[in-house]
């Protein structure tokens, strides 16, 4: 006879009991996604896909979807990754008019998306996310949404809850002035980059009456690059306020592409970066030729990658072209070649082509100052070398918050906002979730941007991670997936070890550093755009701790009664096995 005595006079555990449902028979789960850029808009593709039973809502703060390229709309606003490339993987427009597609050209890609993808069942307009915190018993987010009142327009806030959020907010949403004294007593016009809002107008209709003003652009980033070289011939005078110094490199790519469009290398213009109609037509009727154009010009951002890091021969040879480049074009002002080109290598700062820019300065109406402003006066600029002049139309293109310090609160499980946690520089681990933050997965923040390759190929896989988790809680049915501290521990770590044998160690002052010249690296991924893409690619589940919905002690309950949902009940397709994508056939050997 077995010996049954039970220690202790202890109970003996409940016998198990299998589950009274299928393997496959999921429950629904929502999910959140904070913003309607390009990562809430594949969020809003991938999660429908990718997840049966999601109820998916991708709250937006604006009024209509494309984030950046929605709230942009500064004059010359492009952007500085060919047009080809800067798309979804799995997309195949063709029909783009230049090699760097502008804002409203890029804008209008989205909605189309929006619209072929029926994303807007999923999208809620002008409603802003204000406050998420971590229910722990429930195993879900409460998220405050502060929206216009249909009725009367004004603003009323309202919860919802979630079991899964995901931050979509971007790096180029939250702008602010400069501090610089007397700004807003200026009279003339006074605008800011990310501010510019032209509707109903463009903004080459609100440029007209500056056909005889003078213009200031302060900053010497990317947006004022395009600001100065699209409103040079359109105003009487422009004078770009440079403080800082920045590189400029030659358009990217050109060879292959001159080469592969067939125009004669000798006889291009470098500057003609639109495409003619007859290549336009040739895209949209190629769709073979189309790919191997992006194919092509992608594989050679992707191996820029060497430029990055500190004294190899590739990063030396790019920074001599580039001091040719804008000697060259600065030859008839000489004096502002000595001005703009820094003595840090290129790369620490973000890179961009600007074509037309050092023209621009070059023109007779074209001036730039690099001694840092003092004040703004009630008509023009005072800078510290005591100069000072005249100004009708201002233009702050100084940039955004970059500090990663989000506009509302994430309170986690032990009841600490994420912008406490994440001082004094952010955590994270991949760049994709945060320990003490359950079923909360991030993209474009903290070290997930790259400085070669394009940004787009990264997108995907942070939000493929993210549905790869959600995916993860609703097939073993568990109410709470969390990265571990240790884990991001070693990622910080490993950030520390990578960062100081590349250029963005070097001293210049870059978003990349916080706006920093000196300090820890927050901006970028600690690798090539391949790498990222690899880390991303097949999450490693051991690194992340789990808490059961069902309160059966068995790990394996979610195995369920041991049959598939169409077993059961004899509906729906029993051979799935059999049809892509699962099925796998696999080459066959040539010899």
């Amino acid at each position: 006879m077995a010996n049954t005595h039970i220690p202790n006079g202890n109970t003996p555990p409940a016998p198990f009991t299998l589950g009274d449902f299928c393997i496959d028979e999921y429950e629904p789960i929502k999910v959140i996604v904070i913003g309607a850029g390009f990562s809430g808009l594949l969020a809003g593709i991938r999660f429908p896909q990718k997840i049966p039973n999601v109820q998916l809502t991708i709250y937006e703060k604006g009024a209509g979807v494309g984030g950046t390229w929605y709230n942009n709309n500064y004059p010359g606003l492009a952007c500085d990754v060919a047009a080809h490339c800067y798309q979804y993987s799995f997309e195949e427009k063709r029909d783009w008019t230049s090699f760097y597609a502008t804002g409203p050209e890029i804008r209008s890609h989205l909605e189309d998306i929006t619209d072929r993808y029926k994303l807007m069942r999923y999208i809620k307009l002008q409603h802003e996310v204000v406050h998420a915190q971590y229910d722990v018993p429930a195993g879900q987010w409460h998220v405050r949404i502060r929206r216009p009142n249909p009725d009367t327009g004004a603003p009323e806030e309202f919860e919802d809850s979630a079991h899964v959020l995901v931050t979509a907010v971007g790096l180029l949403s939250r702008w602010k002035w400069p501090d610089i004294e007397g700004l807003h007593d200026f009279k003339g016009e006074l605008l800011h980059s990310a501010g510019f809002e032209p509707y109903p107008k463009t903004w080459q209709e609100v440029a007209e009456p500056w056909a005889d003003k003078n213009v200031g652009v302060i900053g010497v980033g990317s947006s004022a690059i395009q600001i100065v070289s699209a409103l040079q011939p359109k105003v009487g005078r422009i004078v770009n306020y440079a403080r800082g110094k920045t590189w400029l490199v030659p358009p990217f790519a050109r060879e292959n592409s001159v080469k592969l469009l067939g125009r004669d290398l000798a006889q291009d213009d470098p500057e003609n970066l639109s495409f003619s109609p007859e290549e336009i037509e040739r895209f949209k009727n190629d769709p073979k030729f189309a790919r191997e154009f992006r194919c092509v010009i992608e594989e050679e951002y992707l191996s820029a990658h060497s430029y990055t890091i500190r004294g190899t021969p590739l990063s030396l040879q790019l920074k001599e072209v580039c001091q040719n480049l804008m000697k060259t074009k600065l030859a008839k002002k000489p004096w502002m070649a000595e001005n703009l080109m820094p003595d840090f290598p290129v790369s620490c700062r973000r890179l961009t082509p600007g074509p037309g820019y050092l023209e621009a300065l070059c023109a007779d109406n074209g001036d730039l100052v690099s001694s840092p402003i003092k004040r703004v006066t009630e008509k023009g600029i005072e800078t510290v070398d005591g100069k000072y002049q005249d100004m009708d139309v201002i233009i702050c293109a100084t940039g955004y918050d970059t500090s990663y310090q989000l506009p509302f609160k994430i309170i986690g499980k032990d009841g600490v906002d994420i912008n406490e946690r994440w001082k004094p520089h952010p955590t994270t681990y991949l760049s994709v979730a945060v320990d003490g933050y359950p079923n909360m997965f991030l993209s474009l923040g903290p070290n997930s941007a790259i400085a070669s390759g394009t940004l787009i190929s990264l997108i995907e896989y942070q939000i493929g991670y993210a549905v790869q988790a959600t995916a993860k809680l609703q097939r073993e049915r568990l109410k709470s997936i969390e990265v571990k501290a240790e884990a991001v521990k070693d990622f910080d770590d490993y950030i520390e070890a990578y960062f100081p044998k590349t250029v963005f160690a070097d001293k210049c002052r870059s978003w990349y550093k916080l706006g920093k010249e000196e300090g820890r690296v927050v901006g970028l991924w600690p690798g090539s755009t391949l790498h990222g893409i690899r880390a991303l690619m097949h999450p490693r589940w051991e690194d992340f701790s789990y808490e059961r919905a069902d309160p059966v002690k068995n790990r394996l309950n979610w195995l369920g009664d041991g049959q598939t949902y169409n077993e059961k009940t004899l509906t729906g397709d029993r051979v799935w096995y059999l049809r892509p994508p699962f099925l796998d056939i696999p080459p066959i050997p040539e010899e």
